[in-house]
């Protein structure tokens, strides 16, 4: 039995589904596809800790006064299970000091690139998001974990190529300060991360691709969605030396159209009506063209007065401004 999924981009991810899969129970059962490929792998190269359910909070940007200096760190570096270049090893010492910070009106958010650690909930996230966009009952929740687990184990792999991101919100006025996980988005900078069988229209796998959006639904309508737009597109910036970004946005989804068309994405491509032929849903195919970036990779944190802090003390111009921010914030 093959199972495949597919996740398209928008911020409530409501469009997810599930294909070639029958209930044991009731065999006429059927879902619709969705397109996370599970090649075989060595599980012994990926040793995950017990997860842990909290966040370390956004390091302080460096002075720009600070001469420029790289440690190449491997304690804390994802498995990739091959051996490293020089680069690949600089690209994952800047994806594990990687933070975006944000002051929203309700609360405070982080986002930084997913840990071993966080992996178990990031699944749960996905899992109950993927069963409330197709209505399937909470039995179903351990199936679709499994699944999603051997994904994002399968994504680890190709790091640095592809990430997870994963934002993390504190709400003003707690006592304790807790955070907890508000939303996660997947990124991939070039062909190495690409999925395999990308939904369709099919974007270029030599440019970066933006998937897999998903916040929690307590916490919508409070700009988290945005800011996971935001952050994958100053990753790209740095990580990826193709300036056009891809997504996937279906076609019923009128609120993560919108907040996409306002951050610049135009539609390239839609999905014929014989898509439908295949119980799916039709999908826009939309890209945007980021700003030539100055200056080489060098960025460790972003917050939100719009400017990058860079180890060389210079500063770049973000790819979104304050005013589309603004109007998108309760549309995510």
């Amino acid at each position: 039995m093959a199972i495949t999924l597919s996740v398209f981009p928008t911020v409530d991810s409501h469009h997810y589904s599930i294909s070639q899969f029958k209930s044991p129970h009731n065999p006429r059962l059927k879902f619709e596809s969705f397109s996370f490929s599970l090649p075989k792998f060595n599980r012994s190269v990926f040793n995950f800790p017990p997860p842990s359910f909290s966040s370390s909070h956004s390091p302080d940007p460096p002075s720009p006064s600070s001469s420029p200096s790289i440690v190449y760190e491997t304690q804390n570096l994802p498995r990739t299970g091959r051996f490293l270049t020089n680069e690949e090893l600089k690209k994952l010492q800047f994806l594990d000091n990687f933070t975006y910070s944000s002051k929203l009106s309700s609360g405070y958010l982080t986002i930084r690139v997913m840990k071993d650690c966080d992996l178990d909930m990031t699944v749960e996230l996905l899992a109950q998001s993927f069963a409330e966009s197709m209505f399937l009952p909470t039995m179903y929740l351990t199936v679709l974990g499994f699944l999603i687990k051997q994904y994002l184990i399968e994504k680890r792999g190709v790091v640095p190529y592809a990430v997870t991101l994963l934002g993390f919100y504190r709400e003003d006025g707690k006592e304790d300060g807790e955070e907890e996980l508000g939303g996660t988005v997947e990124v991939s900078f070039d062909k190495r991360g690409a999925n395999a069988s990308p939904p369709t229209p099919t974007p270029p796998k030599e440019c970066p691709y933006i998937c897999n959006m998903t916040v929690k639904k307590p916490l919508r309508r409070r700009g988290i969605g945005w800011h996971l737009l935001k952050a994958s597109e100053e990753l790209i910036l740095y990580m990826s030396s193709s300036r056009s970004v891809y997504l996937h946005c279906r076609m019923i989804d009128s609120a993560p159209f919108s907040m996409y068309k306002k951050a610049g994405y135009e539609i390239v491509k839609t999905d014929s009506f014989l898509i439908l032929l295949l119980l799916q849903r039709r999908k826009h195919l939309m890209c945007k063209e980021l700003p030539a970036l100055s200056k080489p990779y060098e960025t460790i944190s972003v917050n939100d007065d719009e400017a990058f802090f860079s180890m060389n003390g210079s500063e770049s111009e973000s790819s979104l401004s304050d005013q589309d921010m603004q109007k998108s914030l309760d549309e995510d």
